[in-house]
């Protein structure tokens, strides 16, 4: 699928992440089980998918069809950054066919002694047909990731940075700016937990959404409504 199809297939549209990380209720180590939350999303209409790991790639993209945004969530000494952070994990998720590869393009410290300019440079140029997704958490960011040729700007770790406001719902203003400025699409992902908070991410010019412990993430799911009833 190339970058105008994709774009087409998702441009407003709600796309659901379907991830599990060891320490998690639906990570299995023996294999892969998030292709079944896959088929739920898939069954509820979402256009594309979004995963962690490479074996949740290959097992959703077998058992949907649909095309996945791929991102390797891994914790090297030295990278605040955690998702998709080097050059093996890239070639990891081109290998297996992810349509979308998603990168932490935040401007945090780096391990490797690169700087993230650096490294998204030579992503592209490895990969100059790919559609690349641009992680980030504040404007500047954005812009940076956009300027540096990525195709598709995330607000996905806006809250989660020390340079990031911290909230308890979506990042509405950051999305405004961004698809105000940028001449790609603008993702609005992060802290959507209630399907009025998805449709006003919408409004606020987000071309898609995603959303994914709100409906992925039965532990989160299950603590929100634990505190609510325990704090009524």
């Amino acid at each position: 699928m190339n970058k105008e199809e994709f774009f087409e297939r998702i441009k407003g549209q709600m796309i659901i992440s379907c991830q599990a990380i060891p320490g998690e209720p639906l990570y299995v180590e023996e294999k892969s089980v998030m292709y079944l939350m896959a088929r739920a999303a898939k069954m509820a209409g979402t256009p594309a998918i979004r995963t962690s790991s490479i074996r949740d790639v290959a097992a959703i993209k077998e058992e949907t069809g649909l095309p996945v945004i791929g991102l390797v969530k891994i914790q090297y000494p030295g990278f605040e950054g955690y998702i998709t952070p080097t050059m093996k994990e890239v070639d990891e998720l081109a290998a297996v066919g992810s349509d979308v590869i998603a990168l932490d393009c935040t401007l945090r410290k780096r391990g490797d002694g690169k700087t993230v300019n650096e490294f998204m440079t030579e992503v592209r140029q490895k990969y100059p047909d790919a559609i690349l997704m641009a992680d980030i958490s504040n404007y500047e960011e954005g812009i940076n990731a956009w300027k540096l040729g990525m195709d598709i700007v995330g607000t996905t770790m806006s809250g989660y940075t020390e340079d990031s406001p911290k909230t308890d719902g979506p990042d509405y203003e950051l999305v405004r700016r961004l698809a105000e400025t940028v001449d790609v699409p603008v993702i609005g992902e992060g802290k959507i937990h209630y399907p009025d908070q998805a449709v006003k991410m919408l409004d606020a010019g987000a071309f898609a959404i995603v959303v994914g412990g709100a409906i992925t993430r039965p532990l989160e799911i299950a603590n929100r409504f634990m505190a609510a009833v325990k704090n009524r």
